[in-house]
């Protein structure tokens, strides 16, 4: 709302805009500090965006050694944006299963690895909000084959402050401004995906970058081997200066906190619910956990879709459902560092009663929701045939 910094336009002279260059110029020197990476370009307008700037970036690496590499390796716990990102750079992709401990699983990754790998994309914690325990093994393998290491950087609200991904081997790395550094977590759009890279990826980064003199800071587009621009102008400049200012306030003991709370948040809401629901993974977890509705569709013949919708029924917006699809029946739990110790304790509470509801009385489940304005839709007919405009009187 900052006058200076709604009102500025792109097209502005850059000597009347060295405010706004000096927040896009420190704004990268925090992620650099945050990701441990060289330097980092604000340019993607979102995740799926910065995964397509990276894998780009990785496409021009290797063209640039001489070598023709046409494989992403893919974990089966991925988002679903690697793949569908992989393919549109024009990648063949490979699904690495996960282990019993539900990371990678390092001899499938290790006999899927070859001349024409071009890398590995990975996020760390996982989407079963798992840090890697052989993270520097895989790198290693990564490495040794000639591939790159990528991070997506949708879970990093679990490690800011305390590991840095750059430090453990990966080449380039995604940060989610929108999600990661704005509060309340994931406080809507629109998005900001900027991508860093190492030394050694630098070069490959999209342009321009803002660099600083001494007196002026300037953009900066001569990089011959850059892969360009990905987006007009700089970046989702304002969710930039948000996330710049939510940096600046926590500061770096203030970042760490909000990892420290959002993997406490996770683990005590995860012990809270073990006595409910199964536990795939029954271990320490970080800013989620996966639980699985697996024990009342067996019991109770109800599904965690049934129990998503009872969800509402206590006011609670259902988390994450049938992801990751390697957990049958997923309930993907992710409290974030946002959320009261009532408000945990309440969410709890409303899974226990369901989870009783469901053997004393599985049809209250099986039809919820019950106390909101629409009921339960046709989901089926609304995905073949759907209304995308408004009709008087629907």
């Amino acid at each position: 709302s900052l006058p200076g910094l709604a009102g500025v336009h792109p097209y502005f002279p850059e000597e009347i805009v060295q405010g706004a260059l000096a927040i896009l110029y420190h704004m990268e020197r925090y992620l650099c500090e945050i990701g441990g990476v060289s330097r980092v370009s604000l340019q993607p307008a979102a995740g799926a965006h910065g995964e397509m700037a990276g894998l780009l970036m990785f496409r021009a690496y290797h063209e640039d050694r001489g070598e023709h590499r046409t494989r992403i390796l893919i974990p089966d716990s991925a988002h679903g944006t690697n793949p569908a990102s992989a393919v549109v750079c024009g990648y063949e992709t490979v699904e690495v299963p996960s282990d019993s401990r539900g990371g990678v699983d390092v001899e499938a990754l290790r006999g899927a690895m070859g001349p024409d790998v071009a890398g590995l994309m990975l996020t760390n914690p996982n989407t079963l909000g798992l840090f890697d325990e052989n993270m520097h093994r895989i790198a290693a393998i990564v490495h040794e084959a000639g591939g790159l290491l990528y991070y997506d950087g949708a879970n990093a609200n679990a490690t800011m402050g305390i590991t840095r991904p750059g430090d453990t081997g990966f080449d380039v790395v995604h940060f989610n401004l929108h999600k990661t550094f704005a509060t309340p977590h994931g406080g809507g759009g629109p998005g900001s995906g900027p991508i860093g890279a190492v030394e050694r990826l630098a070069p490959y980064l999209p342009t321009p970058l803002v660099d600083f003199d001494g007196r002026s800071y300037r953009l900066v587009g001569d990089r011959p081997k850059s892969i360009g621009r990905v987006k007009a102008f700089y970046g989702n400049f304002l969710v930039v200066v948000k996330a710049y200012a939510y940096i600046r306030t926590m500061g770096g003991e203030g970042l760490a906190r909000v990892s420290e709370d959002a993997v406490l948040s996770a683990n005590y809401l995860m012990r809270k619910l073990a006595e409910h629901f199964h536990l795939p993974y029954d271990r320490l977890c970080k800013h989620e956990f996966v639980a699985s509705g697996s024990w009342q569709k067996e019991r109770h013949n109800v599904r965690t879709f049934d129990i998503a919708k009872r969800l509402l029924d206590y006011g609670f917006h259902p988390p994450t459902v049938y992801f990751p699809l390697i957990v049958p029946e997923c309930l993907m739990v992710e409290p974030t560092e946002t959320e009261s110790l009532q408000t945990l304790d309440a969410f709890a509470q409303a899974m226990a009663d369901i989870a009783d509801e469901a053997a004393a009385d599985p049809e209250v489940v099986r039809t919820a929701p019950h106390t909101t304005p629409v009921k339960r839709l046709d989901e089926a007919l609304a995905s073949r045939k759907p209304i995308v405009r408004w009709q008087r009187g629907l």
